[in-house]
């Protein structure tokens, strides 16, 4: 139902909209392509372009969460002259130069899942309701009372405002205290495995964990279930397929904040096509709305895969 309400809401924004000419070059930087999300964000923006070009030329590239890659990438897909570039910023605030690079070359950016600033338009997921909802579930399960603490992550605004969500939640639970919300786990599960525990040797009554993203989620629970520590309750965001494997199993993982990545990179070209056509357009964001999913609904729930359709092959 989130999917189907969100896109009925974009086909309805853009249903008016007049392209001047289909998209040729697209260049995408995504954060890591050993990701599903960033998988199928990709997979989504492919396809759209495609459906309007059979043709297009769409170069998609891993950055890996480093500035110094992702320069080199913006750098590249210039050299090839595409029209549009999705960023996914490797860093939101230090991708700045790289967006004026592109404006320099005369290319259009679509910020994708995080903010850069200066981009000409942005498509993300509504990360501050992604963190509030994991958190108040959380404390809700926690009873109210405890010790939590918050896994951060890479420097971009998607982990900035799920932590803050997140906080934003919990300050309805004043018997749960905070010990913890700056440390990253690195958007990985050997980073949250590593942070948990560190915050398990520092804070031995922890019984509650968000994490910013479901691969910490996943390295947080191996690091808790090595110490015998069944009472920690762990929640994420993304809902992604392993995840849904944990939801439905045994697992110490209780909540996560599902994404819709497919719909993000359709959107993001949608976004981006508008943009083209009309070079006086002001910046503007599509927000994207989240989904609480719990064992209690996991049986309803459709996944990531659900929105895929196969990818389309260029003409030949």
């Amino acid at each position: 139902m989130r999917s189907s309400r969100f896109l009925a809401c974009c086909w309805l924004s853009l249903a008016g909209a007049v392209y001047a000419a289909p998209l040729s070059r697209i260049g995408i930087s995504v954060g890591a392509l050993d990701n599903p999300f960033y998988q199928i964000v990709a997979r989504g923006a492919l396809n759209e372009a495609r459906a309007v070009n059979p043709n297009a030329q769409v170069t998609t590239l891993s950055a890996n969460f480093s500035l110094e890659r992702q320069e080199e990438q913006v750098r590249q897909l210039l050299r090839q002259q595409v029209e549009l570039i999705l960023l996914v910023a490797a860093d939101s605030k230090a991708v700045a130069p790289l967006v004026r690079l592109a404006h320099q070359a005369g290319v259009r950016v679509v910020a994708v899942d995080v903010d850069a600033p200066g981009a000409d338009g942005t498509v993300k997921s509504d990360n501050v309701q992604a963190g509030a909802l994991a958190c108040r579930y959380l404390a809700e399960r926690m009873r109210g009372r405890g010790a939590l603490v918050i896994q951060s992550g890479p420097p971009v605004s998607s982990v900035w405002d799920r932590v803050a969500g997140c906080r934003r939640s919990l300050a309805a639970f004043p018997k749960i205290r905070l010990l913890s919300h700056q440390e990253s786990g690195l958007a990985s599960s050997w980073g949250g495995k590593r942070l948990m525990e560190r915050h398990l040797r520092r804070y031995p009554e922890i019984n509650g964990v968000f994490a910013s993203n479901d691969r910490q989620a996943l390295g947080a629970e191996q690091a808790v279930r090595e110490a015998g520590r069944k009472e920690v309750m762990i929640a994420g965001v993304d809902g992604s397929p392993d995840i849904e494997k944990a939801l439905r199993g045994d697992s110490q993982i209780v909540a996560s904040s599902s994404q819709a990545p497919y719909a993000i990179g359709v959107e993001a070209v949608k976004l981006g096509r508008q943009l083209l056509d009309n070079p006086k357009a002001k910046p503007r964001t599509v927000m994207v709305p989240v989904q609480l999913i719990t064992r209690a609904n996991i049986g309803a729930y459709q996944g990531w895969q659900s929105q895929l359709p196969p990818a389309p092959a260029a003409a030949r």
